[in-house]
């Protein structure tokens, strides 16, 4: 093993040779271009008078210029890395060296030794030779170590030879940390196909990918389409698994950052990609201004939608944020994440329960809050079919509580999270919504807070949504089960919907119910192929995909409006509002929560129920876009026993 000692004279040894290298070879350009210029100037044949004037020139221009390049230091680095600067510095040191040059000659030789013109041409031979020999070893060099690096790189085609496509083939050369050496290009444009961009061709498109993984050996495929939609990303995703070739991405256009370093970005393709969402834009000021130096509530705080609108709020310097929710150790992680995130954020986690009206005026009174953002509620549809009490207890009183203490204690804005479901309603999870809807709406015409409802469609990777259930499923070796063939849903992601939610509420003026604009619905059978694909496996081959029939109070599809809604335009092209007059004043929709709560502490399912049915008439049981639900007449036959009371409160 060698010492330090010896490593270093050897690297010493290096650096003589290196140097000593350098000087020859600027040596032997300056006299090659003295001798040139000669010859240059009597047409390749000096004329005896003149080799005394070229044996002196010879010498003197050799040494000023070695000289030159000695006092310049411009051999003290590596030719590998000759730069522009360089390249300016060797041709001031030669010029000044030239001017030299031409008074020694003229004091050695004689003023007319040397014909004027040899000064200039000399002057030209050596510029360009010092120069160009140094490029040419630079280039050597470079290439040399390209291709000894590209012999353990994994060969690599980049699918998209547009603009990111050709972005990325530079920096994955340059960036010698990244492991891919690119073939070629695929590109679904046919006009593209065969063309050379920076060296490398099209090979063709999506469909010959397996054919050319094959061909070439390839190990990598690195999907370049920022702009891709979902339906291109599925398609795209299918040629690379059906190649059997392992896949990467570079973001989407909601995540680019313009100028940013592609090369870094590469990562994983995630489902997130396959929605192909176009970025959501936000007036930031117009946001900031409602929130920067305010206090604002968050209620279910600790949940996928609240916890993220804690981070998106906290990016505005809010005076405080109070992070209220009941389940305790998520809530203690968020504070944690925030914490660390905002070291300058005041962030208070408050743990209490919404439908205990008590907690809400302690935790109103103590903060103050001019902002609440109430996102707290039980959402999942089969399991609040099951508990229709626990769903009515959260989602209509607990709102109703948060609502009228927050306008109690003057809370200047309240910005309620509501959801698709409460579109003509199946479900209980669905009607309670609609019911915290009008509920807002009606304390509109009370208090002076402004109240606004944003709807919108299902979270992609919420707790509790589909993606993470599939993805279990999936580890476990299947089966993918999926209650329908032809379900669909409307899907858009945590960041992005927190992001809208607070767009809305900068554009609320009171009484608005927004909804969002959720794209196009997806297939969840084609949602959980796409999943499937993104673990490398292939769908109803390697896992089974099992049909299981509607839950309770499940619709084939969603819709985001009544019909009777008429959405309007807002000044964010991705939201739209409806306000229509409200359909039971304050006095109505108090008595009626009033009433909701002696029937859920009664536990009186079938009273429940037409109520249920009274608010919102166009609630209807039974799932399936309410193609099998039950009618009124039905549920007052059931409920014979409460028509007095009800007719009594009539």
């Amino acid at each position: 093993m060698l010492s330090s000692r010896d490593i270093f004279n050897k690297q010493r040894r290096r650096s003589i040779v290196r140097l000593a290298g350098a000087y020859c070879l600027d040596w032997f350009v300056f006299a090659a271009s003295a001798i040139f210029a000669f010859l240059l100037r009597f047409d390749g044949s000096i004329p005896a008078t003149y080799l005394r004037s070229l044996r002196i020139a010879l010498v003197i221009w050799v040494v000023t210029k070695a000289i030159a390049i000695v006092l310049a230091k411009l051999n003290r680095g590596n030719w590998r890395y000759t730069s522009s600067h360089d390249a300016t510095r060797l041709f001031f040191a030669i010029t000044v060296a030239s001017l030299v040059d031409a008074v020694l000659i003229r004091l050695v030789a004689g003023p007319n030794s040397v014909p004027r013109s040899i000064y200039a041409l000399d002057w030209l031979l050596a510029v360009v030779g010092a120069l160009g020999a140094r490029l040419v070893v630079r280039a050597y060099i470079s290439t040399w170590q390209l291709r000894h690096a590209l012999r353990d790189k994994e060969r690599t085609l980049i699918y998209g030879a547009g603009a990111a496509g050709t972005a990325l083939l530079p920096e994955l050369h340059q960036n010698e940390a990244l492991n891919y050496r690119v073939v070629g290009f695929i590109d679904d444009d046919p006009s593209k196909h065969h063309l050379l961009l920076y060296g490398k061709p099209v090979l063709g498109s999506g469909e010959v990918l397996a054919a050319t993984v094959r061909k070439l050996n390839i190990g990598k495929v690195l999907i370049a389409i920022p702009s891709a939609t979902g339906r291109q990303m599925s398609r795209i995703l299918r040629y690379v698994v059906d190649a059997g070739v392992d896949y990467k991405t570079i973001p989407g256009m909601a995540e680019l950052i313009t100028g940013a370093d592609l090369g870094r970005q590469i990562r994983s393709v995630d489902v997130d990609d396959l929605l192909g969402r176009q970025p959501v834009h936000l007036d930031m000021q117009g946001i900031s201004a409602q929130i920067a130096g305010k206090v604002v509530m968050v209620t279910g705080a600790a949940g996928s939608i609240g916890s993220e609108l804690c981070r998106q709020v906290a990016k505005f310097h809010p005076r405080a944020i109070v992070g209220l929710d009941a389940a305790e150790t998520p809530l203690f992680h968020i504070d944690r994440e925030l914490k660390r995130r905002y070291p300058e954020l005041v962030f208070h986690p408050e743990i209490a329960n919404i439908t205990r009206t008590a907690d809400m005026r302690r935790a109103m009174e103590q903060y103050r809050p001019d902002v609440v953002f109430h996102s707290a509620a039980y959402k999942h549809v089969p399991l609040m079919e099951r508990h229709m009490f626990a769903a009515t207890e959260n989602n209509v009183i607990g709102t109703w509580n948060v609502a009228t203490v927050a306008a109690e204690c003057g809370v200047a804005d309240f910005v309620m999270i509501s959801t698709d479901k409460a579109v003509r309603p199946t479900s209980v999870m669905g009607v309670t919504k609609r019911i915290a809807e009008l509920t807002i709406r009606a304390l509109q015409d009370e208090y002076p807070t402004r109240f606004v409802s944003v709807r919108f469609g299902n979270v992609l990777g919420s707790n509790g949504s589909v993606v993470p259930i599939f993805k279990e499923q999936i580890a476990a070796g299947g089966p993918v089960t999926i209650t329908h063939p032809e379900i669909t849903r409307f899907f858009m992601t945590i960041p992005e919907a927190a992001q809208l939610v607070m767009q809305a509420f900068s554009l609320g003026k009171g009484g608005e119910v927004f909804v969002l604009d959720m794209g196009e619905p997806v297939k969840i059978v084609d949602l959980a192929k796409n999943l499937i694909m993104l673990s490398g496996l292939r769908p109803d081959r390697d896992v089974q995909i099992q049909f299981t029939g509607l839950r309770p109070g499940e619709k084939l599809y969603e819709e985001l409006n009544h019909e009777d809604e008429h959405l309007v335009p807002t000044a964010h092209e991705q939201i739209q509002s409806y306000v229509g007059k409200s359909q039971y004043d304050y006095r109505e929709i108090k008595s009626l929560i009033a009433e909701i709560q002696q029937i859920t502490a009664a536990r009186d399912a079938d009273r429940l129920m037409l109520i249920f049915k009274e608010l919102v008439p166009d609630y209807c049981t039974g799932g399936s876009n309410g193609q099998t639900g039950l009618t009124v007449d039905e549920y007052v036959v059931n409920a014979l026993t409460t028509i007095p009371a009800i007719a009594a409160r009539q």
